[in-house]
């Protein structure tokens, strides 16, 4: 299960790089994209649990670590009263899509 990491600038300007123990990251949040912080934390926090089910359903148990992140996500979002927060960075990046021969996946 490959591991990423993700990083945001906060309304306040701080830079956090944050964990996942899954890409699924990618399907909720996109490098570059700023969101509501309200739409953050429910993206984030709802791929994490994801990210921790997918490890309990490979190894038998949740993902402390991806458990962890979401509590200091949501503490961190707890500091504003509102604003966007960026993504910077996911890594890594999504494998871009294989080239097509005659019209088909190689």
């Amino acid at each position: 299960m490959p591991e990423m990491t993700f990083h945001v600038r906060w309304p306040d300007g701080v830079e956090e790089r944050c964990y996942s123990p899954s890409l699924v990251m990618h399907d909720y949040l996109a490098e570059g994209e700023s969101y509501p912080l309200e739409d953050f934390v429910g993206r984030s926090t709802e791929a994490l649990r994801l990210a921790s089910e997918r490890v309990r359903a490979k190894f038998g148990f949740a993902c402390t670590s991806a458990l962890q992140q979401e509590s200091e996500i949501v503490a961190a979002a707890a500091r504003f009263d509102g604003g966007r927060v960026r993504v910077l960075a996911m890594d890594p990046p999504l494998p871009s899509a294989a080239p097509t021969v005659q019209g088909t996946r190689a």
